[in-house]
């Protein structure tokens, strides 16, 4: 498992569309090994970040909730979570 993908199942609120997208993107930047699209690889690269995309967001309506949070925060709230945390504290 891609260590950059984190949990989005039980988040409060719940995951984004935009969380769900970065989390498909990562993994198929991983599986593929493509880290930068080119013309030869843009279109095939893109229909699987919307198939995952597609995928992901079904799979986590249809699952129960979660007892508890996830132990981590996706990247795209972590980058919040400290800029409100800059603020507050400065």
């Amino acid at each position: 498992m891609c260590r950059n993908i984190t949990t989005l199942r039980g988040l409060e609120p719940t995951a984004t569309s935009t969380e769900i997208e970065a989390a498909a993107r990562q993994y198929v930047r991983k599986v593929s090994g493509v880290q930068s699209t080119s013309p030869a690889t843009e279109a095939a690269f893109e229909r699987a970040v919307f198939s995952i995309t597609q995928a992901t967001t079904l799979l986590l309506a249809e699952l129960p909730p979660r007892r508890q949070p996830p132990p981590t925060l996706p990247p795209l709230r972590r980058r919040a979570a400290a800029a409100a945390a800059t603020v507050t504290v400065g």
